[in-house]
This record gives structure tokens, C-alpha cells and sequence, in this order.
């Protein structure tokens, strides 16, 4: 049973939780979620294919991360989805914070890291990450375009890639 700290539209724990698809969250409530983008010195993405057992979004192509767990801050549950998933461990100094998105009901906290990690030294977690590949920004953007990517939206994709003035993506 996962339980979701609950914070208020400033991000502030407000002193409640609730288990994860037991609760629909009120206007103003919101919980924390993470992205964790694993970029190459190169400038490559190392993406994930989900997997088809997940209830949400399953077999899709999408960003490393997850939930926060009660108790968790945005940094812990990046480092802990980040070593859950693909198996990469981080530290202060290689796991950077971006930039905090407001969703509906939600914040997403974008981290990224570099390393070189081939696929083949990835432990994947079966039950979350099905596949995992490194592509191109170019490519990453035909994916999402093709609708073979997650698209999260204009304003996620211009904080992650920088693409302000790409018009393929929404």
C-alpha cells in the first residue's frame, strides 16, 4: 500500500496522506512526482518503455520516475525511482533538480543526470520498465510526434529539451 504526502498549491505538506488509487485528490490538493532524464555526454535520452502490466499508460514510451512516497522529498524519490528502475545510482553531485512543473493535480519535479551507462548494464525493475533505449533529441522528438512517446506537453517538453521554437510538439 502506497501512501502520497498531500501538499497544497505553494507545494507545502498540508499534514494529510492518502493511499495511492484509493483517494481522488480536491481542488487544491496535490501530490509529488518525479522525472529523472538520463542524458549521455554525447546529448543522448535514455528512455523507457513501460511496462504492459502497468494500469497507467502501459507499454508506452516515457520519462524515468514515479510517485513520492510519504515521507519522501522530491530529491529521495528521484534517487530512489531513478535506482528502482533502471538500476543507475546517483548522488547530490551527479542527480541535478531543473525545474518544478504544476500539474492538475499534481508537481512534477524534473532531475537530470549524465552518465554513459550502456542498456546492457541497466537492471531493470520488470514489473515498472519493460525496455530501454538511448535515442537523439531529433528522434525523441519524432516519437512524440508519432505518438509513440509520452507527450507530456509543450511547456514539459520546452524545460526538458529546450525546444521553444519546435512546432511538432503540443
Amino acid at each position: 500500500m502506497e501512501k502520497w504526502d498531500i501538499l497544497n498549491s505553494n507545494g507545502r505538506h498540508v499534514g494529510k496522506t492518502v493511499v495511492r488509487g484509493k483517494s481522488i485528490l480536491s481542488s487544491g490538493e496535490y501530490h509529488l512526482v518525479v522525472h529523472i532524464w538520463v542524458e549521455s555526454d554525447d546529448g543522448k535520452y535514455l528512455i523507457q518503455r513501460r511496462s504492459e502490466q502497468k494500469r497507467l499508460m502501459p507499454g508506452e514510451w516515457a520519462a524515468t520516475g514515479g510517485a513520492a512516497v510519504a515521507g519522501e522529498d522530491s530529491f529521495t524519490a528521484a534517487r530512489r525511482e531513478l535506482l528502482e528502475e533502471l538500476g543507475i545510482k546517483s548522488t547530490a553531485e551527479t542527480l541535478k533538480f531543473v525545474q518544478r512543473i504544476k500539474r492538475r493535480n499534481a508537481f512534477v519535479d524534473i532531475w537530470k543526470i549524465k552518465t554513459n551507462i550502456s542498456v546492457s548494464e541497466l537492471t531493470l525493475q520488470k514489473n515498472e520498465v519493460s525496455s530501454a533505449k538511448w535515442v537523439d533529441k531529433d528522434t525523441l522528438l519524432q516519437m512524440i510526434k508519432e505518438g509513440k512517446f509520452h507527450d507530456y506537453g509543450k511547456y514539459y517538453w520546452d524545460v526538458v529539451l529546450g525546444v521553444r521554437e519546435k512546432a511538432e510538439v503540443k
